[in-house]
């Protein structure tokens, strides 16, 4: 991703390493993110009013490599790119970049709460994981 005055600033990355192909781990990346996508508003998103209502969107999609979710509530916008890169014969790393912004006072609180009490990393962790998990069942 390239440096835009448009785009949020980067936060981290995290990968896994899939025992699976590829193909398999792109199907199961993105019907993750269908589910993502395609999520209703909760309680949770309600409070945080999210846009779009279940908190994500396809944005982005070079099928088969990389798939960008994005979103925004009152206290961020962010972007998850998922990239899947062959590693090997039947081993694929699948990896997630988290981009985001934090405007204001409320924006700094937030992100203490979620990027610094590492909330966020156990939730992309969480991710990734499912989606391993399913391209090796």
């Amino acid at each position: 991703m390239s440096p835009d005055a448009d785009l949020p600033a980067f936060v981290d990355e995290h990968r896994t390493v899939v025992a699976a192909p590829p193909d398999r781990v792109w199907v199961s990346l993105r019907r993750y993110a269908d589910r993502l996508a395609g999520g209703h508003a909760s309680r949770l998103t309600r409070v945080l009013g999210t846009h779009p209502p279940g908190g994500f969107a396809v944005v982005e999609e070079e099928p088969g490599s990389r798939l960008v979710l994005a979103g925004r509530h009152r206290f961020s916008r962010y972007r998850l790119v998922f990239e899947v890169r062959p590693a090997g014969p039947d081993l694929t790393v699948l990896a997630a970049q988290t981009w985001a912004d934090f405007p204001g006072p409320a924006g700094a609180a937030y992100r203490l709460l979620v990027i610094s009490s590492r909330a966020h990393v156990v939730a992309v962790r969480r991710m990734l994981r499912a989606v391993r998990d399913a391209a090796v069942s």
